[in-house]
Order: C-alpha cells, then structure tokens, then sequence
C-alpha cells in the first residue's frame, strides 16, 4: 500500500476503521495525514467531527473515548495522532483494546515518526489484521530522478532529464522542498507544459552553468579551467555547492562509471540499464571510462573518500583550508 493508494482510496470513500503510518521518510506521513486533517471532511463536519491529538501530551484514554464517540451530522468522524512515536510503548499498547474492536464510523490514523513499532507486539498483528499499517522507507539517491519526473507528471508537465539532475543535485533527499520547488514551478510557466533549465535557475535558484551536474561534466571530461570556474563560484556562493552535497554526487557518479568495466554489454542502452542510469547521460559516464580509465577511476574513488574525512576535519592538518580549497585540490590531483 503506498501514500498515494490511501489518499485515493480516502478520495473515493474507502476507509479502514484505522491507519498506522510509520518509518523514516516523513514526507508520506505528513501527506497522508495533511489529506485526513483537511479533506475528509468538510469544513461544516470537522467543526464538530475532528479530534487531533500530539503524542507528547496525548492521553491514551482521551484518544480511546474520542475514536469511540459517535459522529454528529455526519457519515463519520475522523482522530488524529501526531508524533505518537513520543507516547511511551506502555501507553499506546492500550490502544489495543479499541484496534481489536473499532468504530467503523470513526477514522484513526495515527503517525509514528523515524522509527517502527516492534513487530513483535499484539498490536502489530490487529492493526494488520484489522486496519493499515503503512511502513515508509527513505528514498535512495537513485530513485530520486524518477520521483521527481512523476511529481512533475502529476501536474501535467513534462521535463527533460537534466533539469531533472539539477533539481536533484542541488535539493538533495527533501521530499517536502522538492514538491514545493515543482509546485512554485507550475505556477510560474503559465500556458507552458515543459520546464528547461532556465526555468530551474529562474524560479528555484539554480544557476544552469554552476551547478553540481556541470561539475560533474567538466570533471568527467576532464576540462580543468571549468572545474576551477565553478568551484569558485561555490566558494562565493557556499548554497549553490556545499562539499557535503558535491563530494556524494562525484562519488555515485564516478562509482557508477567504475561499474561500466564490468558490464557485460558494449552497448550504450543496456549499459545504462546495467548500471541504472539514464540513458540520456551515458555518454557523459562514457567520456568519464575514456579519459580516466580503470586506474584513473580507482583513483577518484579513493580520492573521494579521502576529501570527504578531510571535510569534516579528519586527516586534515590545516585549520585555514576552506571547502573550496579541497576542491580546487582535489581537481587539479584527478587531473594531473
């Protein structure tokens, strides 16, 4: 079951008598639980229907004698607890009682944030039995593209894959920041259907030529005098490129270039397949394999990991260097 299946079956009426959401993306959480607070009901409903609860000062037998209340001038009422992770595990097993036997006409969704319920537990096995229980997971790097290419989708916009890599790289792992960036985005390109580059450095403040992607270009090609113009840029504009941001996405880039002499294809489609990019950038991963080969690539790995503990003070004797420093370092070293 997936946020986006809930909200639809909530759209379409469909409810269970209960909802545990849990796990260590917050995104979906607060999706689902921002679609129960505000659309479930009315407006008129919820004034008498709507009851929200906060883990660090919930009562678990106010939570109880709430779900079990009957609703006035309406199908169905609707109980919120937030932040239950903040309950004591003693507290919330009580709510046992009312999971084995719930009110078909109240709705209880419950957020249990950053971590999972034992599973283990009586009450694992009844919310499963008897409602939903909903486990997120923090999305991996490489699935990010393809998520943002289907929020953009649900707008009715379409994207090319290297605004897509800017948003990426610069955003991060932010569910939440990436939504409200593609939707500041629809907003602004009016009767256009398709966002560009310009766009991204527009209406999100990403500069097209100084990003962590160019970067990433200028290394693989190993076109210096870029590199050095674009660390500089970071240096004076420590937002754009955070080495904690450019370091990791060198890394997944040059890591997934180092795959490439063990794929079992010379073609440049399955390649890509193989070592799970789009096929629209393989020949920048193919311009990296040639100008650097095996040892060369090897190298840059090792170099990586070695910058990175240098960024956080680890085998990095001088207190003065700055991040751009290790960069320009850096750089001049791979090509050399």
């Amino acid at each position: 079951m997936s946020a986006e299946k809930i909200i639809s079956d909530f759209k379409k009426k469909n409810f269970k008598p209960y909802y545990w959401l849990e796990g260590e993306e917050p995104f979906f959480i607060d999706e689902i639980m921002n679609y129960a607070e505000h659309k479930i009901l009315s407006e008129s409903e919820a004034s008498f229907n709507l009851s929200v609860f906060y883990g660090k000062d919930a009562n678990w037998a106010d939570v109880m004698n709430a779900c079990k209340r009957y609703p006035m001038f309406a199908e169905r009422q609707v109980v919120l607890l937030k932040e239950a992770q903040q309950m004591k595990d003693t507290d919330l097993e009580k709510l046992d009682a009312y999971f084995e036997n719930p009110l078909t006409s109240t709705v209880l969704v419950v957020s249990y944030k950053d971590k999972k319920i034992d599973a283990r537990k009586k009450i694992v096995k009844t919310i499963k039995a008897k409602g939903e229980l909903f486990t997120t997971k923090k999305m991996y790097d490489n699935q990010l593209p393809e998520w943002v290419r289907g929020m953009v989708v649900q707008h009715g916009l379409d994207i090319n894959p290297k605004s897509v890599a800017m948003i990426v790289d610069n955003i991060g792992n932010d569910l939440s920041r990436i939504k409200n960036e593609v939707e500041k985005l629809a907003v602004n390109l009016g009767n256009r259907k398709t966002i560009t580059e310009d766009d991204i450095e527009n209406y999100i403040g990403v500069s097209k030529e100084y990003n962590v992607f160019e970067l990433q270009d200028a290394i693989g090609k190993k076109n210096l005098p870029k590199a050095l113009k674009i660390i500089q840029y970071f240096e004076k504009n420590p937002k754009a490129g955070p080495i904690q941001l450019v370091l990791p996405s060198l890394y997944s880039f040059f890591s997934k270039a180092y795959t490439i002499f063990s794929a079992t294809s010379s073609n440049e489609k399955e390649i890509a397949t193989q070592i799970g990019i789009n096929p629209y950038f393989i020949k920048d991963y193919m311009a990296a394999v040639k100008n650097y080969q095996y040892e060369g690539i090897e190298k840059i790995l090792m170099l990586l990991h070695h910058y990175n503990l240098k960024s956080v003070g680890i085998n990095n004797n001088s207190t003065t260097t700055t991040d751009a420093d290790l960069m320009k370092e850096f750089v001049v070293k791979i090509m050399a």
